[in-house]
């Protein structure tokens, strides 16, 4: 295995894996690259016939991208149900297994076919149609990581209706949000499911929910529950709930209903994500160019080939669960996994036993992920045989370096490319990633950018009037877009003022993503984190990620998370949380070494001015940390958090573990 603090080291892909890719080097990458950007029309209208049309595309774009004014594959028709299932069992692949399903008791594991997935997506379709649901109509599927899930989307995508996927660790109130926000009037939920061991009522709050919507002057017409967890005791609304299985089971619904064609420029799904203001904003797809996006990201940069088995770990209620779990996968043909619960349950070894028990190919998961189990050990990664494995993936946040290598190390044996990949729920798929047979990598660098995807890193504008300057070489600066592609959002749901606010004015000309980056010497980017992730310290910008990155290089550190708090000479400064080795206690002679080393590593201005050691991060149910909690107790307004937020958490009582921890 490679050694583990080559941090500079240059990670060249095995010579089998390059033998065997799409793309086998990075001459033949910007060659593709440049006709991409150079000849969209030609590029992406190639791509696209890689999947089936009902009606041929007049123009494959037509708009101004730096108004925010996007349309692909003009005139075309489709349906992406359409062509996630009856297109694979046209090839031959009706009996190959399309969701592996994985739930928290080891015993509870289902393969379903291609076969099988589209009569159960055409019942479930021909359901939706029995209640009312038509071409149009949104509907929301409030559910957790179970196999009716991409079932249920794919039914909504086959009649053309609307779907919106909510997280199943949100509270009544944020699901409230959400239904409110898209106007649905029925709602697919679960009586309720595993986590750590303890079942979650999600019914519940899915009964609140409703509640809260009518004080608001909507009426959920329906509510159609999985019977997920059994033996368990449902509260039900006589008039308004139906079952799942009863309703799949009546002999009036049939096998077959035919896929809709949808306009390529007809809505998808709406995926809302959280806003600057509090208010959650519903990210618009449309179903044409994103399914052209989906299918050709997942091609090249997982380098999908027929016997893989795909597992990635994000929940299906976020972007990455969207675009890769289920979209991009199925349009490939993939056999993707679905695991319902945590990786460290019922052993801090879940993972791995998954990708052993069911010979995963392909990993993807988050950063945060990486870290939790790095500090667990790799002896339980080496209880396993992880022989299958050729590609490991990263995503959600920028990755360290340490974090990388030992990915590589014990995960990878020194042998899977890492996919270190940059996006955003508002991108549809990755934007800046590795190919990962066609270059060499660097340790937490997402490296180069995909197909139609020109970022430039401009410097702030000192005045409204200011025209963009670039960033040179190594100078952080804000990440930009330049050109269209085919998976970019089409707005936010009922909010078009705030769309064009929120993306096009930053940067006039230009897509704002909202995040830091600086470029090296070879062309890789370095995505530094959140712009609202920088603390402005006595006039200098520090990004977060960096201060991380650098406490977590220290040999004591298993992770941290570095936010901004008020300081009254300074205007911010650095509020570090960090977790130790297992066999390392914090004191304050650590403490003081950490802050030398964060010194050493950045500069004297990055010295964190108050370091907290925690046992645990505050994170989310798919493994992000939820940074809003930490900046809410470095300064000292815990009581500013609220239940909503609260309520998104894995493990809500570390909110006030750390609290009572806080460095005064």
């Amino acid at each position: 295995m490679e050694p583990i603090n080559k941090i500079d080291h240059l990670y060249a892909p095995p010579q089998d894996f390059v033998d065997q890719a799409y793309i086998k080097s990075r001459a033949e990458y910007e060659k593709m690259w440049k006709q991409s950007i150079d000849d969209p029309e030609a590029f992406w209208g190639e791509m696209a016939k890689n999947l089936h049309w009902f009606k041929p595309w007049l123009k494959v774009y037509r708009g101004d991208f730096g108004i925010g004014d996007n349309e692909w594959y003009v005139g075309g028709k489709t349906n992406i149900a359409y062509n996630c299932l009856d297109a694979q069992i046209a090839q031959g692949k009706g009996d190959k297994t399309a969701i592996l399903f994985q739930g928290e008791p080891d015993e509870d594991c289902r393969s379903i076919s291609y076969r099988e997935m589209l009569t159960a997506v055409c019942r479930f379709a021909n359901v939706l149609k029995k209640y009312g649901v038509q071409k149009g109509d949104r509907v929301i599927l409030y559910m957790p990581m179970i196999w009716q899930l991409p079932v249920a989307m794919l039914a909504c995508a086959r009649i053309g209706a609307v779907h919106t996927v909510v997280f199943g660790g949100f509270s009544a109130e944020a699901l409230r949000d959400r239904i409110i926000g898209s106007g649905a009037k029925l709602v697919v939920t679960a009586n309720g499911y595993w986590r750590s061991g303890k079942q979650v009522n999600s019914k519940n709050i899915a009964d609140t929910a409703c509640i809260l919507c009518q004080e608001q002057g909507l009426t959920v017409d329906h509510m159609i529950v999985v019977n997920h967890l059994k033996d368990f005791d449902t509260p039900w609304t006589l008039g308004r709930d139906l079952s799942f299985e009863k309703e799949m089971a009546e002999t009036d619904i049939s096998d077959v209903c035919p896929a809709v064609p949808m306009d390529a420029e007809d809505p998808l799904f709406i995926m809302f994500t959280s806003g600057s203001t509090g208010k959650p904003k519903g990210t618009l797809h449309i179903t044409g160019g994103y399914m052209v996006y989906a299918y050709t990201t997942f091609k090249y940069i997982f380098d999908y080939k027929d016997n893989d088995i795909f597992f990635c770990t994000a929940d299906i209620g976020w972007i990455t669960g969207h675009t890769y779990t289920v979209y991009g996968a199925l349009l490939n043909g993939a056999t993707s996994v679905i695991y319902e619960s945590v990786p460290t349950y019922p052993e801090p070894d879940r993972f791995w036993q998954i990708v052993d028990k069911h010979k995963v190919t392909i990993f993807y998961t988050a950063p945060t992920a990486i870290r939790s189990l790095m500090k667990k050990g790799s002896e339980w990664v080496e209880k396993h045989d992880l022989s299958t494995l050729r590609l490991l993936g990263s995503v959600g946040e920028p990755i360290n370096p340490e974090a990388w290598l030992w990915y590589h190390q014990y995960v990878g044996h020194g042998r899977c490319p890492i996919v270190d990949t940059w996006w955003q729920t508002e991108g549809g798929g990755i934007l800046i990633t590795a190919l990962p047979g066609a270059w060499g990598l660097k340790p937490g660098s997402a490296t180069l950018p995909f197909f139609g995807v020109k970022p430039v890193i401009l410097k702030p504008r000192p005045s409204e009037n200011a025209d963009p300057i670039e960033a040179g070489i190594d100078e952080e600066g804000e990440l930009c877009l330049a050109s269209p592609w085919p998976g970019i959002m089409r707005g936010i749901y009922g909010e078009p003022e705030r769309f064009f606010m929120n993306y096009y004015t930053q940067q006039p000309g230009f897509y704002f993503t909202g995040d830091g980056a600086k470029k090296d010497a070879d062309g890789y980017f370095w995505i530094l984190g959140r712009i609202d992730d920088v603390v402005n310290i006595s006039g200098h910008r520090i990004g977060t990620a960096e201060v991380e990155s650098a406490l977590c290089s220290h040999p004591a550190v298993i992770e941290a998370a570095v936010v901004g708090y008020p300081h009254p000479i300074k205007g911010e400064d650095l509020y570090a949380y960090v977790i130790l080795s297992k066999e390392i206690e914090g004191n304050e002679t650590l403490r003081q070494e950490l802050v030398a080393h964060t010194r050493k590593e950045i500069g004297p201005i990055a010295s964190p001015g108050k370091i907290q050691f925690i046992h645990e991060m505050p994170k989310n149910r798919s493994g992000k940390i939820v940074r809003r909690v930490l900046r809410k107790i470095a300064a000292g307004d815990a009581a500013g958090i609220g239940d909503a937020m609260i309520n998104t958490l894995a493990e809500p009582h570390l909110v006030e573990e750390i609290n009572q921890g806080r460095i005064v």
